[in-house]
């Protein structure tokens, strides 16, 4: 029997609001619910059919298993029995079935990298591969003291030839601080490219870099205080991190190395990191979302780019759940907007609750003071494509409406050469519009701002525009305010409607430069 180590949580880096190309789901039978499969997991019945047994699995034996009463699947070296989840899966058997009795790790990362299969499938659990793959490892020598001499700069062969140049960073110390130097080698830095986070003597500064991680992680010599400060110089590309010392003294070293220090690799090649934040406040905004606000640990410095989202994580009966939300902005309106400032410590996200729902609702008994945890930000959007803009379409359904919020405010706040922005808004009924008051008041206040409210069941007093996404409805939204003006749309909401949308706005003759979906 063999002692198979716990992995960690979660499955390498993830991109699951990603600019195309997101997976569709099957409908499930009934009683084949996330819920009910975890129902399944812990009734004890013998999911792998090894009666417990954990073994070394040869690539000759897991080719044998191959068919969908007998599927197992290898994902980072574990091989897992999936037969028993086949009608649980949302993506359907089919989608399982391509990495039957084989390596399925690339394109489980194409699609799930987010899911955290290591609890979902732990009782699926049918052992390793006899032999281990080759995992990416730090690239550089580690070395068993950090002296403060800057490290080693030589990394692979293939990592030399990539763009962009590998970082180092260095440290010194006063009696009563100590700074940490990160030299990036690039200019467009700034405080959302740096992510630290302190606990107990453990240091971690993640520093991204275009689609690489530049990583220190570091035991402390000893103790700091809880607050710190971040810097960007960027015109050069520094950045440095100044801690406070909790007692006076010369530190002879700044600490020793943990996992993955120093290393420089691949953003999808990074697992998620997650810190513990605080459940602050709750606010209805319509009859089923509502405004929740999460504080990040004072220890943690972490904002999240527009158009970037991150995944809450919770236990539910024994299992980890995640989903992925866009954090949104306190408020439209200039008035009511929280306050900004450099190490903001709030996190607000608009999340609807689905009764019948398995993560949403236990979301929402969270009471005022309770944690949640909260990963590293993902996603593709750059917001450098809104620059010299003079025409941004938005197409959002229900809360698809999220990754708008903060586009939004920086498009009327930040972008210069905007002519128009426009946001065309769908759903059910009137009770369904996220911020609608919010909405009107900020295209009354601003010219440059029109919204269109678009429903698929309303009562006969509505007067707006009814229905579907259509080539009717984008003919007449989609009007540039000049002949060559510089367009960009922005579609988000239901698979179905993305990807609808993405094929009207491609018959209608925008480029894919021109749109950016973010598809689940």
């Amino acid at each position: 029997m063999l002692n198979v180590p716990s992995q960690s949580f979660p499955a390498p880096s993830s991109q699951q609001r990603v600019a195309s190309g997101g997976r569709s789901k099957v409908p499930l039978k009934q009683g084949r619910s996330l819920m009910d499969w975890i129902r399944l997991t812990k009734s004890g019945k013998d999911l792998t059919g090894l009666k417990g047994r954990l073994i070394e699995v040869t690539e000759e034996e897991l080719k044998k298993h191959n068919r969908k009463d007998d599927c197992w699947i290898c994902i980072r070296g574990f091989v897992y029995n999936v037969s028993p989840y086949m009608e649980y899966h949302p993506g359907g058997e089919d989608e399982l079935m391509r990495a039957a009795g084989s390596d399925g790790t690339d394109l489980f990362d194409q699609v799930h990298r987010w899911v955290n299969y290591e609890s979902m499938l732990k009782e699926c659990l049918v052992g390793r591969m006899a032999v281990k793959p080759t995992v990416l490892k730090d690239y550089r020598e580690e070395k068993k003291v950090l002296n403060g001499l800057l490290p080693n700069s030589q990394v692979t062969d293939i990592l030399a030839k990539e763009d962009p140049s590998s970082p180092s960073y260095d440290w010194f110390q006063t009696d009563s601080l100590v700074t940490i130097v990160i030299y990036t080698k690039q200019k467009d830095i700034n405080l959302e490219s740096i992510i630290v986070d302190h606990q107990d003597d453990s240091f971690r500064a993640e520093t991204i870099i275009k689609d690489y991680s530049y990583l220190i992680h570091i035991g402390l010599s000893h103790e700091i205080q809880e607050d710190f400060s971040v810097r960007v110089v960027q015109n050069v590309g520094k950045i440095e991190i100044v801690l406070k010392k909790k007692e006076n003294t010369s530190w002879k070293c700044l600490g020793h190395p943990l996992e993955n220090h120093d290393s420089f690799i691949p953003r999808k090649d990074t697992g998620l990191y997650y810190r513990k934040c605080q459940l602050i406040s709750k606010e209805d905004v319509t009859h089923d979302t509502k405004l929740f606000c999460l504080m990040l640990p004072p220890s943690t410095h972490l904002q999240v780019p527009i158009g970037q989202h991150v995944y809450l994580k919770l236990t539910i009966t024994g299992t980890e759940i995640v989903k992925p939300y866009t954090p949104v902005s306190y408020s439209l309106l200039p008035e009511f907007k929280e306050p900004i400032l450099p190490n903001n410590k709030y996190i607000y996200f608009l999340i609807k609750v689905y009764p019948a729902g398995l993560f949403t609702p236990e979301l929402d008994h969270l009471q005022i003071g309770d944690f949640v945890s909260v990963s590293s930000p993902e996603g593709n959007f750059k917001i450098s494509t809104l620059q010299e803009l003079e025409d941004l379409f938005l197409l959002a359904a229900g809360t698809g409406f999220t990754p708008m919020v903060k586009i939004l405010n920086y498009a009327l706040t930040s972008i210069p050469s905007l002519r128009k922005v426009k946001l065309m808004f769908f759903n059910k009924t009137e009770d369904d519009i996220i911020w609608r008051s919010q909405l009107e008041k900020l295209a009354f206040k601003d010219e440059r701002f029109d919204v269109e409210f678009v429903l698929s069941a309303p009562t006969s007093e509505w007067t707006g525009k009814r229905g579907h996404i259509s080539p009717a409805l984008l003919s007449e939204f989609l009007k540039r305010n000049l002949d060559k003006s510089k367009v960009f749309i922005c579609i988000c909401g239901p698979t179905p409607f993305t990807e609808q949308g993405v094929k009207l706005l491609h018959d209608l003759n925008f480029s894919k430069d021109e749109i950016h979906s973010f598809t689940a």
